[in-house]
C-alpha cells in the first residue's frame, strides 16, 4: 500500500527525510549522504545530469540542501 499523503515531488526537507527513510527505507547514514554529496555536486556524474534533466535545476539544488541538511543532523560539516 502507498501513502498517497506523501508529495510525489518532495517540497521540504521532512517531506524529502520521510521519503527516503520511511517511503524507500534508506537509512540516511554518514556514508550514504556523504556518497549523494559527492554525485550530485559532480556535474560529469550521469544520474546528476538525469536527474537535472527530470526534475529541473532547481529540484536538484533544493536535494543538494537536504543532503547537506542531513549532513549537519549527524554531526557533520555544512561544507
Amino acid at each position: 500500500m502507498t501513502d498517497r499523503s506523501a508529495p510525489i515531488i518532495p517540497a521540504s526537507y521532512e517531506d524529502w527525510k520521510h521519503c527516503i527513510t520511511v517511503l524507500c527505507g534508506i537509512p540516511l547514514t554518514r556514508s550514504y549522504v556523504e556518497a549523494r554529496i559527492a554525485a550530485l555536486g559532480d556535474p560529469r556524474n550521469y544520474a546528476t545530469q538525469r536527474f537535472a534533466e527530470v526534475w529541473g535545476q532547481a529540484q536538484l539544488d533544493r536535494v543538494r540542501g537536504w543532503f547537506a541538511d542531513a549532513r549537519v543532523e549527524l554531526g557533520g560539516s555544512t561544507t
